[in-house]
């Protein structure tokens, strides 16, 4: 097993000495288990749910030939990973065989035709589904062809999307369409519900084509003018710190437009950087700096360490600046107004469980996903460190394990179940709306709380059609909320 050295405090060093023990010559030759070897020792260490993986104690193999032992029980690292060391109730931590697909993914790069698109059953047959389109990416196929948001597809390649039963109820698109959503090109066909809710093609093909793209989470930033009310509307697509640059930007031009109430649009946010979030809410604000917007907890051997030597270290706090070390542009907001749904995740409910101590918080749309841990990448290397000199040339998997869970200044946790919107409205698919524009269902919502307008929390009437995926869950990195390094205190 590997050695470490951290100055954080004895206890790490005791961790680690535990689960050392001058057994080096009783490994194995690194080509049979090197990659077990570092998935079981970064899980060791930094694991959330260490304790509920009794073969994760420190002292649970006296030589390394036991471990060696449990590790080749396994049938690969895959196997190990998902099931062996990752607990019952962890639904994110993930393992990957390319931490260069994995670090492009965390950037929003993507191969992708560029439609975003939510997958639905079919109404009559749940053995088939449908995609709708969200939005479409600018300058990709999709836009070039003329895709547009609210358009359904049911077949590519003149073959039937499909799904797989997943034995609990729910349901997963099958392999051969995922497939065929991954092909370098492929056509859709275009189809529409007739009265009884069956779907019909319409006869409109769409070829595309699929090619490498970096999508810029900053999709729609715009100030609206209504009745002399300067109301700021961001539709917010990921937390991408290679992107900070251009969300400070759009509250810039908020400040310049005299913005005095905003609406956030998480609604497809699955998450991302936790820094960005930091980022995000001091944009949103900035009267806090230096006050408490999360606190940390880590496993209890890296947590009591913290608490013993840098306590400071587990608290997250409004700030000024972003990555790049230029002011963030705040608007000293005493309210906000967020559109969530199901897919609105992690570092997007940090935001609003983040402000809700400081100011006024208002969601609108659907109950959010629940997802209130933050995740770090580990790699093969003696500190886990990506520019670590002794990282592994031999391989490139690395792993994305779950690592903290926090409380807000309240000492508030986030709900497993999801935060509740305050004013509910579900999105229609037959009435989708122009993202952006007041008559938006969602946004006209959350504008009827701004101006004190009159207001149904009931949906239009329609068929509630069974969502349950889309593009990002194709993703190893969808509703992710991770950190970008280790702290300074464990090198």
């Amino acid at each position: 097993m590997k050695r470490i050295t951290l100055s954080l405090s004895l206890v790490i060093l005791i961790v680690l000495s535990s689960c050392s023990k001058d057994r080096d010559d009783e490994i194995r030759p690194l080509s049979e288990l090197e990659i077990e070897n570092f998935i079981y020792s970064g899980m060791q260490l930094y694991y959330l749910y260490k304790p509920e993986i009794p073969e994760l104690a420190n002292t649970y193999f006296d030589t390394n030939s036991e471990l060696n032992d449990f590790l080749s029980a396994f049938t690969g690292p895959e196997d190990l990973f998902y099931n062996g060391l990752v607990a019952d109730v962890d639904r994110f931590s993930f393992l990957s065989t390319d931490y260069r697909d994995l670090e492009n993914s965390l950037a929003g790069v993507s191969k992708t035709s560029g439609i975003d698109y939510g997958l639905a059953l079919d109404p009559n047959d749940a053995n088939f589904a449908f995609a709708y389109v969200r939005y479409v990416l600018p300058n990709t196929s999709a836009s070039e062809n003329g895709v547009a948001r609210g358009m359904i597809f049911n077949t590519i390649n003149d073959e039937r999307l499909t799904t797989t039963a997943n034995g609990d109820g729910t349901y997963s698109l099958s392999t051969r369409s995922r497939e065929l959503l991954n092909l370098d090109s492929y056509t859709i066909a275009l189809a529409e519900f007739d009265t009884n809710d069956d779907l019909q093609l319409t006869g409109d093909r769409i070829d595309l084509v699929q090619k490498e793209y970096t999508e810029n989470p900053v999709f729609i930033a715009k100030t609206l003018d209504i009745d002399g009310n300067k109301i700021g509307y961001l539709m917010y697509n990921a937390y991408r710190r290679n992107f900070d640059s251009e969300l400070n930007a759009a509250f810039a031009q908020f400040q310049a437009d005299g913005v005095t109430d905003l609406v956030l649009d998480l609604r497809y946010n699955g998450g991302g950087s936790v820094e960005t979030a930091i980022d995000l809410t001091s944009m949103i604000t900035g009267q806090f700096n230096g006050e408490i917007i999360t606190k940390q907890q880590w496993n209890p051997e890296i947590q009591a360490a913290f608490e013993a030597e840098e306590p400071d270290a587990l608290i997250d706090r409004f700030d000024n600046t972003i990555s790049d070390g230029s002011l963030i542009n705040s608007l000293n907001l005493s309210r906000l107004f967020v559109i969530g749904t199901g897919s609105t995740a992690s570092a997007s409910e940090l935001t609003i469980i983040g402000l809700q101590p400081y100011i006024d918080v208002q969601t609108v749309g659907t109950t959010t996903v629940g997802k209130f841990q933050a995740s770090i990448t580990l790699y093969d290397s003696d500190s886990f460190r990506r520019n670590d000199e002794t990282l592994n040339p031999s391989h490139f998997y690395a792993i994305q394990p779950l690592v903290y869970t926090y409380a807000n200044a309240d000492d508030v946790i986030g709900p497993p179940a999801g935060i509740t919107p305050d004013f509910e409205l579900r999105e229609d698919i037959s009435n989708l709306g122009t993202l952006g524009a007041p008559d938006e269902p969602l946004l006209s919502l959350a504008l009827d709380q701004i101006l004190g307008r009159s207001y149904s929390s009931k949906s239009k009437a329609g068929t509630v059609f069974e969502l349950f995926g889309e593009r990002e869950n194709q993703n190893a990195t969808y509703q992710r909320m991770y950190i970008k390094d280790l702290p300074d205190s464990l090198k």
